[in-house]
């Protein structure tokens, strides 16, 4: 699963290398530790306009047809293998796509004692994109709309293999505008090429979502071992 991330470039860096016009809303601030729940950045594309936006969602997906939004804590995460199957999820695999940029994900290897927190990330130190999915839910209460994601995760590389047995999926840049025009099926939600990217254990005190800054990603001690909150 990928149930914490983090992104360390600002927006207006995003929409640059993204080719996305500058945001008009307050930038949404830079985070070591994203957890499920919380706002995140996402690209969409308009399907009339064909003009890429960065949009603020809340992370866990709400389907459309869903009675109230709880179910978001669930959908956080959608597997590749039967996304275009699964009832929360395949209608927005057809219709609504995105791209969820990141700087580093973090995974938990198990050991006798508990957990080490792993770091993984770019050998370059660049930002990258999560494959995901959007979706529009409107409470039935209140008449208001909440826009949601998830993102796609799939079996590991060669390199996170030793650490997790799910990994999110990367899309390399080549094949971005396919993923959000809908142009390519799910055979592109494939490894991302190991050589590419770097590994290292960091602190334990990434286990705690309230734990957010740049001392997270400092390099952990082998011997760190904890309960996940």
């Amino acid at each position: 699963m990928c149930g914490r991330y983090r992104r360390t470039t600002r927006e207006e860096e995003l929409a640059r290398i993204y080719r996305i016009p500058i945001p008009s809303q307050p930038d949404l601030p830079i985070s070591y530790n994203i957890a499920p729940s919380q706002e995140v950045l996402a690209i969409r594309l308009n399907p009339e306009t064909k003009q890429r936006s960065l949009d603020r969602l809340r992370w866990g997906l709400v389907p459309y047809w869903a009675k109230d939004e709880k179910i978001g804590f669930k959908t956080i995460n959608a597997r590749a293998e039967t996304i275009d199957t699964a009832h929360s999820f395949r209608s927005a695999f057809k219709k609504r796509r995105c791209l969820i940029p990141a700087d580093g994900f973090y995974e938990w290897k198990k050991v006798i004692g508990g957990k080490i927190p792993y770091s993984i990330e770019m050998k370059d130190d660049s930002p990258f994109v999560f494959a995901g999915l959007w979706e529009g839910w409107q409470n039935p209460a209140t008449q208001e709309w909440l826009r949601t994601c998830t993102i796609i995760t799939g079996q590991p590389n060669e390199l996170v293999t030793g650490i997790h047995t799910r990994t999110p999926v990367i899309l390399a840049p080549e094949t971005h505008d396919r993923w959000l025009t809908g142009d390519a099926g799910k055979e592109i939600l494939r490894p991302f090429p190991a050589e590419a990217l770097k590994t290292r254990a960091v602190s334990n005190r990434v286990n705690k979502p309230e734990n957010n800054d740049p001392g997270l990603i400092e390099e952990g001690e082998m011997e760190q071992v904890g309960p996940l909150i």
